[in-house]
């Protein structure tokens, strides 16, 4: 069913102000007019129901700053499952598209676009927030916003794209965000022309996972001296930077010992790709007991279980990434960078997948939604929308 070849948004804490909706948006109409074509698309329209096809999802019109993309490649990840069957953001607001991570062909721009031109090959993270639910893959024609859109680089292909951009986004925001990660400067920032990086610890826990092996590219980008890795592959992991990579096995005691042997006594970064509530401590336990550290969590399923936690209350503090580059400043200062990070091969896509066939499978998609609920290992899958 999937031929391979080399390759979750995660959000935490209560952000339903982001999702008031109005009836107008300062790039859309919405809804469109009931005069715009229609295509063919495939929706929840109902959570904790399969998505189904429709050819009568209306064809967006791109605002000023918009960019209007035939779909040729969209890839579906964690989240999209817990929108299909939890309503996730959604409940209240179907019906939607998913796919936040996708690729086309530009077809028409908005008066203000400066950057592209129709017949352009451009990977987008696409704004899921926005009302209308344009700005998703599993669609024949999407809108995405030009500032968190790059051209396809002659020397990658569609697919090899399309693997970065909701991943890379919450991991940067998680690595460099002041607010909703660690708040280790970017390296894009004024800031990071001061900082000791040559003299900084970070510890990505589950480097098997997609955001903690960009996270580790990206540590390698800003500078960072010692990037430690518990868990993944380590050929893998110390090819993009990493200095150490920790085995995750075994017994508390046994994987706490390996840890702090490779990050010493005085971590002060924790970036968590991986752990929900009740298994934060590993990373917890690795801080510092003389300085105030900071985890940086991706799944914030619950407020961080304590019983197995050896620091004390206000030692240290758990932030919850907010992945969407769109509401972040940090995210659009990665995305006016990323097009050349990626060019110059600082950021390597990662491994996936490509679902057999060309066009909107329904029943191809629900298969690959129903892998992530059963909890099964699931490589990022890919669906050919057109050529």
């Amino acid at each position: 069913m999937y031929t391979s070849s080399t390759r979750g948004y995660k959000s935490g804490g209560d952000f339903t102000a982001l999702l008031i909706h109005t009836h107008t948006h300062n790039n859309l109409t919405f809804p469109p007019d009931p005069n715009m074509s229609t295509q063919t698309a495939l929706l929840v329209a109902e959570f904790n129901k399969p998505v189904t096809k429709t050819t009568t999802w209306p064809i967006p019109t791109p605002g000023p700053k918009q960019l209007l993309l035939r779909v040729t490649v969209a890839a579906l990840n964690p989240h999209d499952q817990k929108v299909r069957d939890w309503g996730f953001f959604f409940k209240d607001d179907l019906p939607t598209p998913l796919a936040n991570d996708f690729a086309g062909v530009v077809t028409a721009t908005g008066s203000a676009v400066t950057k592209f031109s129709v017949g352009d090959r451009v990977f987008t993270y696409g704004n899921w927030l926005e009302p209308g639910h344009f700005q998703n893959g599993l669609v024949e024609y999407a809108t995405t916003d030009e500032a968190f859109a790059e051209k396809v680089p002659e020397h990658l292909t569609e697919h090899d794209v399309v693997t970065l951009p909701v991943n890379v986004s919450a991991s940067a925001i998680g690595l460099f965000d002041e607010k909703f990660g660690l708040g280790i400067p970017a390296p894009w920032t004024a800031a990071a022309k001061t900082f000791d990086y040559a003299h900084t610890t970070l510890l990505v826990v589950g480097g098997g996972s997609n955001c903690g092996r960009l996270a580790v590219q990206l540590a390698k980008l800003a500078g960072i001296a010692h990037i430690v890795v518990l868990g993944g592959k380590e050929a893998e992991l110390k090819a993009w930077g990493a200095t150490h990579v920790v085995d995750r096995h075994g017994s508390d005691v046994a994987v706490q010992a390996r840890i702090a042997s490779a990050v010493g006594s005085d971590l002060v970064y924790v970036f968590d790709a991986v752990n929900g509530a009740d298994t934060l401590y590993v990373g917890i336990n690795a801080l510092s007991s003389t300085r105030r550290g900071k985890v940086a969590r991706l799944i914030p399923t619950a407020p961080p279980a304590t019983a197995k936690v050896l620091k004390k209350e206000g030692e240290y503090v758990v932030t919850e990434v907010y992945g969407m580059p769109h509401d972040v400043a940090l995210g659009k200062g990665l995305w006016a960078n990323l097009g050349a990070y990626v060019r110059e091969g600082r950021i390597a896509p990662l491994r996936y997948e490509v679902a057999e066939g060309v066009g909107l499978d329904a029943d191809r998609v629900n298969k690959v939604l129903d892998r992530y609920r059963d909890g099964e290992a699931v490589v990022q899958t890919h669906f050919r929308v057109s050529e």
